[in-house]
């Protein structure tokens, strides 16, 4: 009988591994795969930024003028690029080695997959594990829809595009999520000529449209064809060149296409009902405290959500280390939960955006600065974009960033929200010059500046010029 059974080898089930491991407890982790690491770090986090990456460095060698240096355009050799991609996935790799895990007392399991027989009792191959406690973090998959005429084997998703050797000429890529944006301007930035189709009116629907507007001006700039309400009707595939036909009798030809239309969950293999635990096609349903219906199997990662992300899933296990290893009662709170479209420019969010706050009936003001008019933007040759705040009474309700390392820059918002701190807190706070994050001072100084220059306090200073002393 092991103490806990973790089925999934991302980072959910990593790191509630790795301190199950080394608490002294006796730990089985089972993963499918030949390796360790989950979809982040072979097929979605790490490859797409490393392909980012070099998209950005072939655009700026094709702007260096910008910097008064000269234009080069170089071709592009794809696959040299993936194979750097591979290098920097085989590097990283190194932290999720097996015998780590084993290291710590863990026994690994790789190649096969974990089944069900009983609420305690899985089956991996001959071998059936008993176990106290199970953890299932099994991770997520691209969502192909059933497309009239299209052979899902003969697309690309994020778990093959990191293969290509040659550049497509022209790419269609279906969605208009933050996959489909990130692969998108990169495959642009690369030599292809993107088309992006999206079934919904707007890019990025979740999004603040007023910073959404911004980015998708900067990437029709680039060079994107952006077409949005298009519900694709059918695919032709004539001799390798696809197709493409809406609904609306639009048509495009293209040469590849990238399918980027969410994801779903792996619990096919699972056979839940055995265990009695309860999913849906969204996945697995969990507590607040990420138990199932079955209160000693957990969950978490993108098996259960209710985001696809990996930061999600690292906090998740934290929360399921809380409660099932050290029986301590802790729920989760995401209320504070930073997350970010890693285009150029960067989207970042967290907490409300001004559309939420208006839904949900909250009194709020909202404070907006432009990157255009910090001074480090502009020595990077990175202006465009904006900040918008969304408070009340002083207090921080949410933040949406496009710009320049929004990413980054969204933390101090999500320590501000997390702590309680008030945009005074951040006008107080000294910010170095000349950094991006000056941008944060700037916009909650905004909401300053009408009371500090009104009629009112300028006669109040001239009063106070006219005392003695």
């Amino acid at each position: 009988m092991r103490d806990i059974v973790i089925i999934g080898g991302g980072v959910g089930g990593l790191i509630t591994a790795s301190v199950a491991g080394q608490l002294g407890l006796r730990v089985t982790l089972i993963e499918k795969t030949a390796a360790l690491g989950g979809d982040c770090l072979h097929h979605g986090c790490v490859p797409s930024k490393s392909l980012i990456k070099a998209a950005k460095v072939a655009h700026w060698l094709r702007h260096a003028d910008a910097f008064g240096l000269p234009v080069s355009d170089p071709p592009i050799d794809l696959g040299a690029v993936n194979a750097r991609v591979q290098a920097i996935i085989d590097q990283i790799q190194q932290h999720d080695d097996p015998d780590r895990f084993r290291s710590y007392g863990c026994e690994v399991l790789l190649g096969e997959a974990a089944t069900f027989i009983s609420p305690h009792a899985v089956q991996v191959g001959d071998r059936i594990i008993e176990g106290r406690r199970f953890v299932i973090a099994t991770g997520s998959r691209p969502f192909v829809p059933e497309l009239p005429g299209i052979d899902p084997a003969g697309i690309l998703t994020n778990e093959s595009l990191f293969n290509l050797q040659n550049t497509p000429s022209r790419l269609a890529v279906i969605g208009g999520g933050p996959i489909g944006l990130e692969l998108g301007q990169a495959m642009q930035r690369l030599g292809s000529q993107v088309t992006l189709l999206q079934r919904a009116p707007t890019i990025l629907p979740q999004e603040d449209p007023e910073l959404t507007d911004l980015l998708q001006a900067q990437l029709i700039d680039e060079g994107l064809q952006i077409r949005t309400g298009r519900e694709i009707a059918h695919v032709d595939n004539h001799n390798g060149v696809f197709d493409i036909t809406c609904q609306d009798d639009t048509r495009f030809q293209v040469d590849q296409i990238l399918v980027a239309t969410g994801r779903q969950p792996n619990i096919e293999q699972l056979n839940l009902e055995a265990a009695g635990v309860k999913s849906t096609s969204r996945g697995i349903e969990v507590d607040r405290r990420l138990r199932t219906a079955q209160k000693h199997i957990y969950a978490c990662g993108d098996v259960c959500g209710p985001y696809a992300f990996t930061h999600l899933a690292e906090y998740q296990a934290g929360i399921i280390i809380s409660n099932a290893l050290f029986r301590f009662p802790k729920k989760t709170d995401y209320r504070v939960l930073p997350w970010v479209t890693f285009t150029d420019p960067e989207l970042a969010r967290v907490g409300l955006t001004e559309q939420q706050a208006i839904e949900q009936g909250i009194k709020h003001t909202v404070l907006r600065f432009d990157f255009k008019e910090v001074d480090r933007a502009i020595t990077e040759r990175e202006t465009t974009g904006r900040v918008k705040l969304v408070t009340r009474k002083g207090k921080i309700l949410g933040a949406s960033i496009l710009g320049p390392q929004a990413g980054e820059l969204i933390h101090e918002i999500a320590l501000a929200m997390q702590s309680g701190a008030t945009i005074g807190d951040i006008s107080a706070t000294i910010h170095a010059y000349p950094t991006l994050a000056q941008v944060h001072r700037r916009t909650v100084n905004t909401a300053y500046a009408p009371k500090l220059f009104s009629p009112f306090t300028r006669r109040l200073v001239c009063w106070l010029q006219k005392l003695p002393g």
